[in-house]
């Protein structure tokens, strides 16, 4: 069966090596078609969940574009730029790699990620991720349903975001977790959410930003808010503001709960309102002038950082097999604590 779909920000969106292109051309047969249905006709070596998934990726092209989703309808005479990536063929080893672990059962295994570690073997990162560190742990008593390389895994934490993960131990937690999680807490007990250091102080007590996330049509590693996208919903409270040397507002630490788990979601929502998360190389350019203002201590501790200023705090779910609700919280990490005790401390 196919691997449900993985949610929470997520850390294995850089480019992969791209091995081959195929042109197709939508004959007068196809009209009218879902474009997924038609390229899995065209090309019947893929399955449409294979297909779908390179149209997520931004790897199905018309006129050099990518194609926002799947249900695009197809146009005879319209011709569309498919990219294959190389398969991936390395089965991840077991390493032994410490690991933060929080609770463990029989079902499943909750990890309070450190910063800096991938959660699966992809590109760039084939191997000291979480995945090769719970095979060690665990051994062959992961679920099989998330595929060779990522077993276990019902949802993800970039690279460079720190905090509480759940992992399934078997098929039948693997399922009904990754059904909490596809609900998102809208209507199931999935409790998620993450503590942000921003620039800047929002103007209103709390907020959220409904704004659709899709892959930035020219730098694949990035996403950007873009018009016809998928749908992406955070939700946002300001707990502390913190001012700098001159007693202005400067910085700012949010709660985010998501309703809906994207790629880099937090981090491009945040900059999206003009927030962007204090050490985000990637989202939060052009902060030199705000950096200025900091208070010395801040700014060492902010340089210092060499990551997005993001942790996942807590995690609350029933538990797949006894129905029991389970709650989790973590204790900012020792580097975003430095940062906030010099931001309390001021100028």
């Amino acid at each position: 069966m196919p691997a449900p779909e993985l949610n929470e920000e997520m850390d294995d969106v850089a480019p992969e090596v791209v091995a081959t292109r195929v042109d197709i051309t939508v004959g007068p047969e196809d009209e009218g078609l879902r474009l997924d249905r038609v390229l899995a006709r065209h090309l019947p070596e893929f399955s449409r969940t294979r297909l779908q998934a390179l149209i997520a990726e931004g790897r199905v092209q018309r006129a050099g574009q990518p194609i926002a989703g799947g249900s695009a309808k197809a146009v005879a005479g319209e011709s569309y730029s498919v990219e294959v990536p190389e398969p991936e063929n390395a089965t991840p080893a077991a390493q032994d790699i410490a690991l933060n672990i929080v609770y463990e059962d029989d079902h499943l295994i909750v990890v309070d990620k450190p910063a800096g570690m991938v959660v699966h073997p992809a590109p760039g990162s084939p191997d000291g991720t979480l995945v090769n560190a719970l095979l060690f742990h665990c051994g062959t008593s992961l679920s099989g349903i998330g595929g060779v390389r990522r077993p276990g895994i019902v949802h993800r934490l970039d690279k460079d975001t720190s905090g509480l993960i759940v992992v399934a131990k078997n098929d039948r937690a693997h399922k009904r977790l990754a059904a909490q999680f596809a609900d998102h807490g809208r209507t199931g007990p999935l409790e998620r959410a993450y503590l942000a250091f921003i620039w800047g102080a929002p103007d209103l007590p709390s907020g959220t930003v409904d704004a659709p996330l899709a892959r930035h049509p020219v730098a694949r590693e990035r996403i950007a808010v873009r018009t016809g996208g998928r749908f992406a919903i955070t939700h946002w409270q300001r707990l502390a503001t913190y001012a700098d040397t001159l007693g202005r507002p400067i910085a700012s630490l949010v709660e985010c709960q998501l309703e809906t788990g994207r790629t880099h979601q937090i981090r491009v929502h945040m900059a999206h309102i003009g927030h962007p998360l204090l050490g985000d190389t990637v989202y939060g350019v052009g902060q030199r002038t705000r950096a200025s203002r900091l208070p010395d201590s801040t700014r060492g501790a902010l340089d210092g950082l060499g990551r997005q200023a993001l942790h996942a705090a807590r995690l609350g779910f029933e538990h797949p097999a006894t129905g029991e609700f389970m709650a989790f919280e973590s204790a900012l990490p020792a580097d975003l604590a430095r940062l906030q005790e010099t931001l309390e401390a001021g100028g």
